[in-house]
């Protein structure tokens, strides 16, 4: 298994780094993305992946939160990083209408920014999008059939929402929010919509601890040893044994960030 969002650079983890990864190492799971979100947190992503090569990779871009910090849209920090071997994918990338954290004209010129370079790079792109699905979707569009590869991370949306990113050929990142017997209701019912070849299952720790872990962790820090839980839930709810998902999202996370087989040692 590998998991596709950790926030590792988050302040949650400063104490015992080492050991969230040795802990998920323990879990079975096989390697880590671990994601940028702004320039300054996609230069520690990358730093600290090089501190587990093999198992370790990351990601470089500017959230939508963190759009209004841009003061150069050709976001040369990030193409810098873009080019070293570990970076493998351009974002997170996106746009938050939840929040408005950055102004919204700001948000869409810096996920278009980002859009162009992953093209001109000819990398994939790790994206976000939260109350924003129509402008998310229409800014994508244009740029969809130039990219190799794109993943929405986090899916939490609406079935009509899963079929307009299937349609356009993304892949669909799943987290413990299928895990919540309030908030995960719709996506536990759909979630086996997702192709075999377009799941990739994620924790985006520190966030969204699995609601229905047993025994409750006494910490609400999320961490990736939970990853097997997360897969095991949305097996269930497709229907499918375990380790099959976890089969198919390792192969399909291979191919979509071109890191052959992550090493656990």
């Amino acid at each position: 298994m590998i998991d596709i969002g950790v926030n590792l650079t988050n302040s949650r983890f400063d104490k015992d780094r080492d050991e969230v990864v040795a802990r998920a190492k323990a879990a079975g799971v096989h390697g880590l993305i671990l994601t940028g979100t702004s320039i300054d947190e996609s230069q520690q992503a990358l730093a600290m992946a090089r501190q587990w090569p093999g198992y370790t990779y990351s990601t470089a871009g500017v959230h939508p939160h963190d759009a209004k910090s841009v003061q150069d849209l050709a976001l040369p920090e990030i193409r810098e990083l873009a080019a070293q071997p570990e970076v493998v994918a351009v974002g997170e990338c996106g746009l938050d209408f939840n929040r408005d954290f950055s102004p919204r004209p700001q948000q869409e010129a810096v996920f278009e920014a980002q859009l162009a370079m992953a093209v001109e790079l000819n990398m994939p792109v790790f994206m976000h999008c939260r109350d924003a699905h129509e402008r998310f979707m229409a800014i994508l569009k244009p740029w969809r059939d130039k990219l190799p590869a794109a993943v929405l991370h986090c899916f939490t949306g609406t079935r009509e929402e899963l079929r307009d990113c299937l349609a356009l050929d993304l892949h669909i990142g799943i987290t413990g929010w299928v895990c919540d017997e309030r908030r995960g209701t719709e996506l536990r019912e759909i979630v086996g919509d997702i192709p075999d070849s377009r799941l990739m299952v994620e924790t985006d720790c520190p966030y969204l601890l699995p609601r229905d872990y047993r025994p409750k962790p006494k910490s609400s820090r999320n961490e990736p040893k939970f990853l097997p839980h997360i897969a095991s839930v949305i097996a269930e709810c497709r229907g499918q044994p375990p380790e099959q998902v976890m089969a198919n999202a390792y192969v399909t996370t291979q191919a979509f960030f071109n890191i052959g087989s992550p090493s656990a040692q």
